[in-house]
């Protein structure tokens, strides 16, 4: 097997495109690696990101804000990269290093270029950027952010490609859905309570985390730097079992301190309770509650961490809340009995305005749908009610929905407490 070399061609028109697949070659890999980074951020990267005022840290909060057009860039960058490292290899085989056998020379050729791409372009790459996504984050902020704007007509069309895609799947699954609650709310034969059960593992899968979390404004939480006497009296005031560590703000959890792991060292006030709390599970609002189950099973936690898109907290969700989706009402001590709302009579309903919609739809039996799609981006009732005031809340306003009147009974600093609901027939 001998390798000829071309007499032809010169020494330039081999090492330009020799020397262009191996740029090209760091390319695809930078941007493989960016991927990763990117997609890897922690909430805590994501919150000090924020927080900064460099540019190229507002270009990462930026990027990893459309995440959808960023996977589109980066796809398009990588692809055309690798098809033009093919080219250029090819060209290199077919004029520089023609072997005896074209068969072999484009077998070794295919194998050559898929290992090099493959190792050089995303294992090395990626498993580095993994190790270090601020670091890779960092270096690819300003390239990614020019690449994206030369390429956004051609990312743009194939995000809404495939948000068309997902839509006309969605609609397939809710009105798959829609039938099988159908169905059960016409069975005559099943039980209320079987009904609600039935519902419950019916829209399991289609609840989000933020739909049941218990918004940040209702945590408690204990700041790292609280004694370990102030610790045990938040402890016994509040009646809970796991309470979030936080930093400086109730954006920085640092982890979750479990009262039976501070058990021996109650008669200790000198405690560094700080040692024994436990690292914090952290998920995204969008997160569906059966993934979320299927993790918290596996990690063996209770008490998981609400984030949001910059990485700030946004609640918390425990397992009983994920639990009663299906089962519905579970006491704990996150779970007060009566103090999301009070029954005046049949029609009459006195709620807190945190209650989530979801609990305001079981608690009253009546179907969401009509509310689903007039809200916008709330999830408790006060927040629908304000998405529909559009102007700030006063005492005494008045609204009808669908079959509810809705009345502001309380406010306290702009927020709604309490509020007055009144089942009328239209």
């Amino acid at each position: 097997m001998n390798f000829i070399l071309d007499p032809e061609l010169s020494s330039y028109i081999l090492l330009t495109p020799l020397i262009s697949c191996v740029l090209l070659l760091i390319c695809s890999g930078l941007i493989s690696g960016s991927e990763v980074a990117l997609f890897s951020l922690t909430p805590t990267d994501k919150s000090k990101l924020a927080e900064s005022k460099f540019k190229k840290h507002k270009l990462i909060i930026k990027l990893i804000h459309s995440p959808k057009l960023l996977l589109a860039t980066i796809l398009i960058t990588n692809n055309l990269i690798n098809i033009t490292i093919i080219i250029l290899s090819s060209i290199i085989f077919t004029n520089q290093l023609i072997l005896d056998s074209p068969i072999l020379n484009f077998l070794i050729q295919i194998v050559l270029i898929t290992f090099l791409i493959l190792l050089f372009g995303e294992v090395i790459p990626k498993t580095y950027a993994n190790k270090n996504p601020l670091i890779v984050a960092e270096i690819m902020a300003i390239p990614l952010s020019f690449i994206q704007k030369i390429l956004y007509p051609i990312s743009n069309i194939l995000v809404k490609s495939t948000n068309l895609i997902d839509n006309n799947i969605q609609k397939k699954s809710s009105l798959s859905l829609q039938s099988l609650s159908q169905a059960v709310n016409i069975t005559s034969d099943t039980e209320d309570k079987e009904k609600r059960f039935l519902e419950g593992i019916i829209q399991f899968g289609q609840t989000d985390v933020k739909q049941i979390m218990k918004a940040r404004i209702d945590i408690v939480a204990l700041n790292i730097n609280t004694s370990f006497k102030e610790v045990i009296d938040v402890i016994l005031n509040s009646g809970y079992s796991r309470i979030p560590v936080f930093e400086n703000t109730i954006d920085q959890i640092k982890g979750i301190l479990y009262i039976k792991d501070l058990l021996p060292y109650f008669d200790d006030l000198e405690y560094n309770w700080r040692k024994i709390i436990r690292k914090p599970f952290f998920v995204p609002e969008s997160k569906k509650i059966d993934d979320l189950l299927k993790e918290i099973k596996e990690r063996k936690t209770h008490l998981v961490i609400v984030v949001d898109e910059y990485g700030g907290t946004s609640g918390i969700v425990t397992l009983e809340d994920v639990l009663e989706e299906i089962v519905g009402d579970i006491s704990d001590e996150f779970d007060r009995e009566n103090i999301i709302y009070s029954k005046i009579d049949n029609n009459k309903y006195i709620f807190e305005g945190k209650t989530s919609l979801n609990d305001f739809y079981r608690i009253l039996n009546i179907e969401g749908k009509w509310f689903e799609a007039e809200k916008r981006e709330s999830d408790t009732l006060a927040g629908f009610i304000l998405e529909r005031i559009e102007e700030m809340p006063e005492e005494g306003k008045t609204i009808i929905f669908d079959k509810c009147k809705f009345t502001i009974e309380k406010i306290n600093k702009k927020r709604i407490i309490s509020i007055k609901t009144e089942l009328i027939e239209k």
